[in-house]
């Protein structure tokens, strides 16, 4: 019986570590896309609004999400890790979008354990460019969803 609940317990540790942080597996994000203009010459070529959410499962994030009200088609959507919230950083992934004015936004993508934790402090954001806006037109922090 004593062995049984080692073992019990021994394998919920090797679960938790391979899931990330112990209740990481299955964690919902959510971002509000909101135009974040470089300076004030760019309000007239950046607009719209949107939100995303995602799932980690494991080390797979799956995102989905809409944009709407943008000055100019999407030509694309990335996932960044900045160095702080609110820091421009380096791009992770290529996301899909709608080369339109409203549409969509999703993708699938195998983070490194690096990321995961990039993601678990505040640090991936999602960018939608667009033909206006090359430098980008809607961000948003992925923040965990509040538990219920």
């Amino acid at each position: 019986m004593r062995a049984a609940l080692v073992f019990l317990c021994l394998s919920s540790v090797v679960v938790s570590a391979q899931t990330g942080r112990g209740g990481a597996a299955g964690a919902s994000y959510r971002a509000r896309l909101s135009p974040v203009p470089l300076d004030l010459s760019m309000q007239a070529t950046i607009g719209g609004s949107g939100t995303a959410s995602a799932v980690l499962s494991g080390t797979k994030l799956s995102i989905t999400g809409t944009f709407d009200g943008l000055k100019s088609p999407a030509t694309l959507a990335r996932l960044h890790r900045s160095p702080t919230r609110g820091v421009r950083g380096p791009e992770v992934a290529e996301l899909t979008v709608s080369h339109a004015v409203s549409g969509t936004i999703g993708g699938t993508v195998d983070l490194t354990p690096a990321q995961v934790a990039d993601l678990e402090k505040g640090r991936l954001y999602i960018q939608i460019h667009s033909e206006k806006a090359p430098d980008g037109n809607l961000w948003g922090w992925l923040l965990e969803s509040a538990k219920k």
